[in-house]
């Protein structure tokens, strides 16, 4: 019988594993738009570990290796800004990145107070743009990221939870 991916938040020596999976995970996107300075395949492992010791960082697990992670932080209008969300591809398009989006919309929700969930991605990211609407996502607008990448804007109340297949 085989293990069970597992959902937990993340601890400080989770950091390495995070920043590891994250820059595999973020090839494909850096592919896609044909640039490889895409601001998570940039992003410092002390970066990473400040992340997870100050925000919200939930890690997928599969024993004890995190085949998963996604952060979330409050900002400053209130609402509750969630990102770098990413599953290892072998585990890919299992619920793994529904499951990680629920976990940490739930703590934003109820340890935060969030009233509102952010997030954003690639104009051209077509799986992650179906995963988010699915999960009941919409578009609110579009962005440049500081790596140039044109994104777009999703959001959606809290509480507000798709019908998932």
């Amino acid at each position: 019988m085989g293990m069970s991916v597992t959902i937990s938040v993340a601890a400080e020596q989770d950091a390495e594993q995070i920043f590891r999976l994250q820059y595999l995970c973020f090839q494909s996107e850096a592919a896609l738009y044909g640039n490889y300075r895409i601001d998570p395949l940039v992003q410092s492992l002390d970066s990473v570990r400040e992340e997870v010791a100050a925000d919200c960082v939930f890690v997928a697990r599969l024993g004890d290796e995190v085949v998963g992670s996604v952060r979330g932080r409050l900002t400053e209008d209130g609402a509750a800004a969630i990102g770098r969300l990413c599953v290892h591809p072998r585990l890919q398009g299992h619920g793994i990145g529904a499951r990680l989006l629920k976990a940490a919309e739930a703590a934003l929700s109820d340890e935060r107070g969030a009233t509102t969930f952010r997030l954003h991605t690639g104009h051209r990211s077509e799986g992650n743009l179906s995963l988010y609407r699915k999960v009941g996502y919409e578009t609110v607008g579009t962005a440049k990221g500081t790596d140039g990448v044109p994104m777009i804007v999703l959001e959606k109340r809290a509480g507000a939870y798709a019908q998932t297949a």
